[in-house]
């Protein structure tokens, strides 16, 4: 089984950065596709990002491509979210999930249902 510990968050404000640690432990870290989730008040989860088991591809959300990143260290057992230029409306609680068995495409990875382990969240907040 996967464990995955979260941190980083914080309250920030529009334009700062911000990075978010992912530590997973429990079972082999290198051969999973590990994602970025976040959910706002009132709203539903919705896709972030995506890292194949590799680091060698990415997928991201239109809302954040250009100002998100993100990365791993399999040698450390973790994942990276770099957020630049933040803003309000980023403001949500952010999931790191693993998905274990299935191949990267973005169809697959970008669906919360298709991931097997999930983060206990860490709330991000970006003031005006």
């Amino acid at each position: 089984q996967v464990q995955l510990v979260e941190s980083g968050g914080g309250l920030v404000q529009a334009g700062d950065s911000l990075r978010l640690s992912c530590a997973a432990s429990g079972r082999t870290f290198s051969s999973y596709v590990m994602g970025w989730f976040r959910q706002a008040p009132g709203k539903e989860r919705e896709f972030v990002t995506a890292i194949n088991w590799s680091g060698s591809s990415a997928y991201h959300a239109d809302s954040v491509k250009g100002r998100f990143t993100i990365s791993r260290d399999n040698a450390r057992n973790t994942a990276y979210l770099q957020m630049n230029s933040l803003k309000p409306e980023d403001t949500a609680v952010y999931y790191c999930a693993a998905d274990v068995a299935d191949l990267f495409l973005v169809r697959i990875a970008s669906n919360q249902d298709e991931y097997d382990y999930w983060g206990q969240g860490t709330q991000v907040t970006v003031s005006s």
